[in-house]
């Protein structure tokens, strides 16, 4: 009996040129044309998320966690969107235990050419009251957290910060507080470029499951603040 050859879990420059396509020819008809292409990239991808999850596995448990459950749809809901393009520009995958559904912090990988492959994580569009949580505890204890995000290795993985800033000073916060900067925060995701050259080495899951591994800190530390369930499966 022929057993079925598992996915490749190397991404190749074939998948990268199939995304730099869509984007100049983001219509349903040439996506049709080309849906042989899609499906060897999405194979290609679930490959990869596939060996990413056993890579994160190896320092956080993910629990009944499937790689389909980690991708997004590469269709873009358009019904409120002034942009009708129909298909997304990247393929995408939350791992965390559940997947992308898990209402939880996790990890975000995100593939589109051009440099613009990223791993990032982190505070993303909180609730209102998530954020006056992370507030009250800058406001209380903010060596927890500059401990994690200030640490060398820390900073050289994850030199870009991505989400709103207040420009005015928070409610009930004065404009000279110590850590009036990290206050003014609405969001804070950090995040790690990777080139195009990168994306296709052998051992680029390695390199992206390092990023997970480094900043896994930070994530166990958002969970915990809210939703008070500290994860002390990993010491660094």
């Amino acid at each position: 009996m022929k057993t079925k050859k598992a996915p490749n879990s190397q991404l190749s420059v074939q998948t990268l040129d199939f995304l730099r396509d869509l984007v100049q020819n983001n219509n349903r008809e040439w996506f049709q044309a080309n849906r042989a292409r899609y499906d060897a990239a999405k194979s290609e991808f679930e490959g990869f998320v596939g060996k990413l999850l056993q890579g994160i596995e190896t320092f956080q448990p993910l629990p009944n966690t499937a790689v389909k459950d980690c991708i997004f749809r590469i269709n873009r809901d358009i019904r409120f969107s002034k942009d009708k393009a129909p298909y997304k520009k990247n393929l995408a995958a939350a791992v965390g235990p559940g997947g992308r559904h898990s209402g939880r912090i996790d990890y975000y990988f995100h593939l589109q050419p051009g440099g613009e492959t990223f791993l990032g994580a982190g505070m993303w569009q909180p609730t209102p009251a998530q954020l006056a949580k992370f507030r009250q505890e800058i406001d209380y204890n903010v060596d927890e957290l500059k401990d994690i995000i200030e640490a060398p290795k820390f900073k050289a993985y994850f030199p870009e910060i991505f989400g709103e800033t207040m420009k005015t000073s928070p409610k009930g916060y004065s404009a000279d507080h110590p850590e009036i900067g990290l206050l003014r925060r609405k969001e804070l995701f950090f995040l790690h470029r990777y080139s195009d050259q990168e994306v296709v080495k052998p051992d680029f899951v390695d390199e992206v499951v390092k990023g997970a591994r480094l900043i896994k800190p930070y994530c166990d530390y958002l969970n915990y603040l809210f939703y008070e369930e500290k994860d002390e499966s990993i010491t660094l």
